[in-house]
């Protein structure tokens, strides 16, 4: 008996392969060999997220936000990515405090996501690529 598809799984594939194929006509990505921290948003979400950064030739390093880790563990990540994203829904006050603070102390770029969902990610993702080819 074939399963029914979940809500929106076709819209992710077709998006997914039209990035991909924006990336190969457009050469390499601008943030290709980056890496960005992803601090709250989804447990079950964390490997599409990963999925699609990698399709911007990115790393995704996620911190759950003090559900599980530790949110000092953030300070000890924020000097090795170049950006951090953090998804203002699916956050505690604390954790984004922490990464505010960190990302001034740090000299990183702080880009509030409106909310924990994969295309925010991806428009996110997508006008840092437009404005670094701009560049």
């Amino acid at each position: 008996m074939a399963r029914k598809a979940k809500k929106g799984s076709n819209r992710d594939i077709r998006v997914s392969a039209v990035f991909e194929a924006a990336q190969e006509s457009a050469g390499r990505s601008k943030l290709d060999g980056r890496s960005f921290l992803y601090v709250g948003g989804r447990d079950c979400q964390v490997a599409h997220l990963r999925q699609i950064a990698s399709t911007f030739g990115a790393e995704l390093i996620h911190h759950d936000g003090g559900l599980r880790e530790a949110v000092s563990r953030i300070d000890t990540v924020l000097p090795s990515v170049d950006c951090v994203f953090c998804p203002i829904d699916c956050i505690s006050h604390d954790a984004c405090l922490r990464v505010k603070t960190g990302c001034k102390k740090f000299g990183k770029v702080f880009i509030p996501l409106r909310n924990g969902s994969k295309s925010s990610l991806e428009r996110a993702l997508q006008t840092m690529n437009e404005r670094d080819s701009a560049r």
